[in-house]
């Protein structure tokens, strides 16, 4: 009898250890906002006037609708990345690094919640935020859901970012074959470039500060992981 029990144990043990290790990890999704410092919706002749001048700068931000990275839940927590880069980002002729980053992760989070916000804003960003000025954990309010007229998200990290988009117009055409140019610079889905109405970023440590506006430069998109 107690032979049989044990070898129904380690049966039963075998199969919970099996289970276990083919069980995935719920996928990451959210929401995406991204806001250059150049049109990414345009076309060559418009482009060919900003490169090397404009659109070495970038605001990456996920919004974690549900999910986990590494095992840490991340449920409505937000992380936001301020990027400046070497050259255009998203010019072919040109390498973007170094890059420099400073991370802004949401003050809501504990800390190990912050450390995976981290990780998250490094593994969808890659080589452009391998190089983290610093990482500070402050108020994000982030909303792409609720789409009008005059706006279409808007973003705000304390009083260091603020950004906000529109919908694109006819009017916004300036060549007549405009298309989206520039990519995002991670992988995303369903993305579409927007108007950015204002963008700014002031803070130290990346050597520039810039408040922006009138811009076919942003992008609001999905992401998973």
């Amino acid at each position: 009898m107690k032979q049989t029990l044990s070898i129904l144990f380690a049966v039963c043990l075998v199969s919970t250890l099996a289970i276990a290790g083919t069980t995935k990890e719920a996928p990451l999704v959210g929401k995406y906002m991204e806001a250059r410092t150049c049109d990414v919706f345009t076309a060559a002749c418009f482009a060919n006037s900003e490169v090397n001048m404009n659109g070495k700068e970038a605001i990456l931000a996920w919004q974690v609708t549900h999910g986990s990275l590494h095992g840490i839940q991340l449920d409505g927590l937000t992380v936001v990345a301020v990027v400046r880069a070497n050259s255009t980002l998203g010019d072919t002729a040109a390498n973007p690094l170094p890059a420099r980053a400073i991370v802004y992760v949401d003050q809501k989070a504990d800390a190990v919640q912050r450390k995976a916000l981290v990780s998250l804003a490094q593994e969808m960003g890659r080589d452009l935020i391998s190089d983290i000025v610093r990482v500070e954990a402050v108020p994000i309010a982030m909303q792409t859901d609720k789409c009008t007229e005059d706006t279409c998200g808007s973003l705000k990290v304390a009083d260091i970012v603020a950004l906000e988009v529109r919908s694109l117009h006819d009017a916004d055409k300036k060549c007549g074959n405009d298309e989206a140019f520039y990519k995002p610079l991670t992988k995303v889905s369903n993305a579409m470039a927007h108007f950015t109405k204002y963008e700014k970023f002031a803070d130290k440590g990346l050597g520039i500060t810039w408040d922006d506006s009138g811009r076919r430069g942003a992008y609001v998109a999905s992401f998973s992981k």
